[in-house]
């Protein structure tokens, strides 16, 4: 679209561009939203009549929940294929033990650690207000840094010696999965399993907002809602049972004697 002039953008190849994103729910959203926010300043500034975005529906989050969340045993994986002491099991550390986003955790140094807590100022909140997030340095992570090449300035560093993009270090750790057997894993997605498992061990909805600094309720109630679902399944899936808890229409004609279920005799 760079050779399109101004007078032919219309919504029409707004909306190809929109839909390049594919089955990326979220980057198509983004891009609209970004395209109408550049139309918007077009109006203003007098280069355009209208904005042209806003003749597009607003698309719908894909079903499916979103980006892959890992399970213990892809990590496992990860971790087996990589070996501990490399610059990808340092990521995935980075990344599943600070509860940080990407843009972020790339950012990480030792400069970030004092007293067993690392401190620093999430990016994407950062024009609303400078609030220091404060999370404790793990025992696990410290090993792990302990064991891998670190860089000077940050923690990771890509080959030319140089602190990685939150673009860049997508692209290098996407390779990293493809390595490993992991083709539906990602960096996002380690931040989705470290919710899921801590809000499955008891997490609270602010505990939850606290460690991945998140700033409403509900981006946490996803994963606690989830978490006491499955404690709840656990707990009521016993009361189906095949043994009948005594109705009238069940007993045999010995008194007191409540008749099995027909395939439970058949199954013993």
């Amino acid at each position: 679209m760079g050779n399109c002039p101004l007078k032919y953008f219309s919504a029409q190849k707004a909306k190809r561009l929109i839909e390049a994103k594919g089955d990326q729910a979220g980057a198509a959203t983004n891009r609209r939203k970004h395209l109408s926010a550049l139309c918007s300043w077009g109006v203003d500034a007098g280069h355009l009549t209208t904005n042209p975005i806003r003749d597009i529906k607003a698309g719908h989050p894909a079903k499916g929940g979103g980006y892959y969340t890992w399970t213990i045993a892809d990590v496992d994986q990860f971790i087996d294929f990589h070996k501990a002491g490399s610059k990808a099991v340092l990521a995935l550390g980075l990344l599943l033990f600070t509860g940080a986003r990407r843009q972020d955790m790339v950012t990480f140094g030792r400069q970030h650690v004092r007293a067993d807590w690392i401190r620093y100022v999430p990016k994407k909140t950062l024009y609303k207000r400078r609030e220091v997030s404060q999370k404790p340095w793990l025992p696990i992570l410290a090993n792990i840094v302990a064991q891998s090449p670190c860089g000077s300035l940050t923690f990771l560093e890509t080959d030319y010696r140089k602190p990685f993009t939150a673009a860049g270090f997508g692209n290098w750790f996407r390779d990293r999965c493809n390595e490993a057997g992991l083709p539906q894993c990602t960096a996002h997605g380690l931040k989705k399993a470290g919710a899921t498992i801590a809000a499955e061990n008891g997490a609270t909805t602010s505990q939850l907002m606290a460690m991945f600094d998140w700033t409403t309720i509900s981006q946490a109630e996803v994963y606690t809602r989830a978490a006491n679902r499955k404690r709840l399944a656990g707990e009521g899936m016993g009361f189906i049972s095949l043994v009948q808890s005594g109705n009238d229409d069940c007993r045999t004609d010995e008194p007191g004697v409540v008749a099995p279920s027909k395939l439970l005799s058949e199954i013993r």
